[in-house]
């Protein structure tokens, strides 16, 4: 590491210090050497390196490695979705389950980059608000560094977000309203403790730059995992769309390492019909999004109003020549179940809706049948039983004995 930089007005800030915006409100992003790191650094060497995403610690900004907090995070499967991809039209259907993370989501990749980096800089005390994964990472992350954690949430999280979050002894708040009132609570909290002894630090998305460094992990591992070969699309879920802005990221360092080439995948932002500020944006032709009022979707990772992230993450399916695509919750929902049956993959709605757009996009022809396309499931479905048991209602005794779903002991 060598410096940060802010990806609005291109102002450097000091490595090895706290921060978490530029002045101009941008967010920060980490820049390396990679002139020198491309002479001291192979990808040959990865076969004698950790089996999770600190196998790729020489292009993370962790410099003191006794600082690092893992839960074993990353290096998850790249699956192939045979049976899903030959009804859908997809002859060569990938998953990247990230569901497979500690806490169930690629979250924990972030949360371990970011917490190694708060103990590293002698950060104590953390506060976040979340939609309910983040939470669970920063958590489970905070508990294993040993510092103390607030998580605000909306009221509706799902009940495995919160009950996470108390076990691993976090102080917990829930809040009436959507994450943008979480994260605003947050804000107010962290200003009025500045230069405080105990000071909370704000380690919302974007807001702090190491974050999206542990999120990048996911694009050096397709790439390793498809032997440097990048595939020609790939479909992430946008909520705050920080998975794909650090994939990205990853893909312009690992082209500077010599480590691939300069293809890139269609980058493909995947949100629900019931909060699409990203969507809107793309088809409106504008930089930014614009506020999403009354989002509402069971999707809870995608009920995000108005990303901190959306230049960046609009930059990237641009860039791509990608599209961005809005699910209904029911169709969502049905691609999640669908893949369950199929493929034993038991998906987050938000990385359903990913599996949907595929289908569409298809159908579309924006997506031909021979591309190798990637899908992100970005969470397990076991986080989201309230949303998928309204598909699977508990039936009465009666009922269920005539159906054969109850035994009755004698």
């Amino acid at each position: 590491m060598t410096h940060l930089e802010c990806s609005v007005c291109s102002k450097n800030f000091e490595a090895g210090r706290i921060w978490n915006l530029c002045d101009c409100g941008g967010p920060l992003l980490v820049r390396y050497d990679l002139a020198r790191l491309r002479t001291e650094w192979n990808r040959d060497s990865l076969v004698a390196s950790a089996n999770s995403m600190w196998r790729y610690a020489p292009a993370l900004p962790v410099r003191n490695q006794k600082c690092i907090i893992s839960l074993g995070e990353g290096m998850t499967p790249l699956l192939h979705a045979r049976r899903t991809g030959a009804r859908i039209g997809a002859n060569d259907f990938l998953i990247k389950d990230e569901g497979l993370n500690p806490t169930g989501s690629f979250k924990a990749r972030g949360l371990s980059c970011a917490i190694s980096m708060c103990v590293e800089l002698g950060v104590k005390v953390l506060a976040i608000p979340s939609a309910g994964n983040a939470a669970s990472a920063l958590s489970a992350y905070a508990a294993a560094a040993g510092l103390e954690a607030h998580i605000y949430m909306p009221a509706d999280v799902p009940q495995a977000n919160f009950i996470e979050c108390k076990a691993y002894g976090a102080h917990v708040t829930l809040v009436d309203g959507l994450i943008s009132d979480c994260g605003r609570i947050v804000g107010e909290r962290c200003k009025a403790t500045a230069g405080q002894p105990g000071a909370w630090f704000d380690i919302s998305t974007l807001k702090e730059p190491y974050r999206i460094e542990g999120k990048k992990t996911m694009g050096y591992e397709v790439a390793e995992q498809l032997a440097w070969t990048l595939p020609d699309a790939i479909l992430y879920p946008a909520g705050g769309g920080v998975g794909m802005i650090g994939m990205w990221k990853a893909f312009a360092e690992m082209e500077a390492l010599g480590w691939i080439g300069s293809k890139r995948p269609k980058m493909i932002a995947v949100q629900s019909e019931g909060c699409q500020p990203i969507v809107r944006a793309f088809e409106e032709g504008t930089e930014y999004s614009r506020f999403w009022d009354g989002a509402s979707t069971v999707a809870a990772g995608l009920r995000v109003p108005k990303p901190l992230g959306d230049r960046l993450t609009l930059q990237a399916v641009r860039e791509s020549g990608g599209t961005a695509i809005a699910i209904p919750d029911r169709e969502l929902m049905d691609a999640g179940i669908q893949l369950a049956s199929e493929e034993g993959i038991f998906a987050a709605p938000e990385g359903a809706a990913c599996v949907a757009a595929v289908e569409r996009l298809i159908r579309s022809g924006f997506l031909k049948a021979d591309d190798k396309i990637v899908a992100y499931n970005t969470g397990s479905g076991l986080k989201y039983l309230e949303a998928y048991s309204v598909r699977f209602p508990r039936t009465a005794a009666g009922e269920a004995d005539k159906l054969g779903g109850l035994i009755t002991p004698r």
